[in-house]
């Protein structure tokens, strides 16, 4: 049976959603790999999937797959690293037969992940703490990298934020970083989410808004911000009174995409 505690168990929160929504009549989106991994685990996934965490999830995982592909079509020739990667599937989704891939995680996570996974001549795993710098000598140089940081960065401290910012700072170039961004008022009710309240684990950082990361790291810049609201709006009602009403939709998690 899989044992994960704190913020190594909010991984399995987008596992099950992902499998759940792939499961529907008509799937937004479609993760194989997700299901086969529930049906596998022996956990208790209803606490894992509840609506506004589904929608948000959803929303989410088709805003990082597009700008993923869309990075990834203008550097085709790019390494590609997913930090906190937990049972992400998104090397299958977004692949153009080129990309060179590193899925990053701590120790527990990524033995975890071996079961489901598999390492291919273009896919590495890499067991570690993104705060120790080793991790970045197992990944390959090449002209551009891109980065993606999803479900992680809430449950840092800002000196940690500031930390790894600075880590692939010195250790790669060109850089494009995608992140999911948490707004700091948010951050501040972890015992209201509906999903993440069932865990241990609790946000520790947000943001009013992406140009306050450019502070953390000298030479970041801010290139798109764009709030998970313009996805959930378009799927139902209640995900377009979400976007809609003046102080609910700025609590709403957003995605930013950095260059470094």
């Amino acid at each position: 049976m899989l044992k994960l505690r704190g913020v190594e168990e909010t991984m399995l929160i987008p596992l099950v959603i992902k499998a759940n929504e792939t499961m529907r009549c008509n799937p937004r989106i479609k993760d194989s790999k997700a299901v086969e991994i529930i049906k596998k685990l022996d956990i208790d996934i209803s606490k894992y999937d509840k609506f506004m965490s589904h929608e948000g999830v959803v929303a989410r995982t088709i805003l990082f797959d597009n700008t993923m592909k869309f990075y990834i079509n203008k550097y085709p020739n790019a390494v590609c690293i997913s930090l906190g990667c937990g049972f992400d599937n998104r090397f299958e989704r977004v692949d153009n037969g080129k990309i060179v891939w590193y899925d990053v995680d701590l120790s527990d996570v990524i033995e975890a992940r071996k079961m489901f996974f598999s390492e291919k001549a273009r896919v590495k795993m890499i067991a570690g703490s993104a705060f120790e710098k080793k991790w970045t000598d197992e990944v390959e140089r090449k002209e551009n990298t891109i980065i993606l940081i999803e479900g992680m960065l809430m449950y840092l401290t800002e000196t940690q934020v500031k930390e790894l910012l600075n880590i692939i700072k010195i250790s790669f170039k060109n850089v494009i970083i995608i992140a999911e961004l948490m707004p700091k008022l948010t951050a501040k009710g972890t015992k209201y989410h509906d999903t993440v309240k069932n865990t241990s684990a609790v946000f520790k950082w947000g943001v009013k808004s992406a140009k306050d990361v450019e502070k953390l790291c000298a030479g970041l810049k801010l290139i798109t911000e764009t709030s998970f609201n313009c996805e959930m709006k378009k799927y139902s009602i209640r995900g377009k009174l979400f976007a809609l009403m003046p102080y609910i939709k700025n609590l709403n998690n957003f995605m930013a995409v950095f260059k470094l």
